[in-house]
């Protein structure tokens, strides 16, 4: 009896274990990706995803302006993003960087230190980026289907600041736009409307 329930607990574990690293097909990452693009921007976005191996990659080349992201499948739930082409170096190095090991601080200082150099550009006018969320039991990666997902926004403003823009550094009410990291490379207004539930 023992037996048997322990082979079932380590069966039933390693089930959920293959579950959370499955990687969907490449048609469903760029479905999923897409839900974070503004509608007439999709099905013309480049995508990037994993490959079957967990390789980050370019899953499709687009040809407009936007680049989206699909859900790293070793997290729980659904997190997708679709941004200005202009922010790739930003969130590349940043890719990078978190490759390499680097702590979010350890991120932001190397960039802001890079930005600040040159050594990478950063916008030179406002620039988008949209992220798509949803909780794991709303989420299916095998059919790509969502329910009661989540899209905020926010315009990246580098070296913003709250006297150059006039907007207040926290919300004062659901929805209202505000800007966050001022007068940084990374300055952005942040637009998150009133959750629906």
């Amino acid at each position: 009896m023992k037996r048997t329930l322990l082979s079932f607990v380590l069966i039933s574990l390693g089930l959920i274990a293959r579950a959370q690293n499955t990687i969907p097909a490449a048609a469903i990452q760029i479905q999923t990706a897409e839900l974070a693009a503004p509608a007439d921007k999709r099905g013309s976005s480049s995508v990037y995803g994993y490959s079957a191996k967990g390789e980050f990659i370019l899953l499709r080349k687009g040809s407009n302006e936007m680049i989206c992201l699909a859900d790293d499948p070793k997290i729980p739930g659904l997190s997708v993003a679709c941004y200005h082409q202009d922010l790739e170096p930003f969130m590349k190095r940043g890719r990078d960087l978190k490759a390499e090991g680097k702590t979010p601080k350890e991120v932001a200082d190397i960039r802001d230190h890079e930005a600040k150099s040159g050594w990478f550009p950063m916008p030179k006018q406002p620039a988008s980026l949209f992220v798509y969320t949803a909780k794991a039991e709303n989420y299916n990666p095998e059919t790509g289907s969502v329910k009661d997902g989540y899209l905020r926004y926010v315009i990246y403003t580098p070296y913003a600041t709250a006297a150059s823009t006039g907007l207040p550094l926290k919300p004062d009410a659901p929805g209202m736009p505000w800007l966050m990291d001022p007068g940084t490379h990374r300055a952005h207004i942040m637009i998150s409307p009133p959750p629906k539930n």
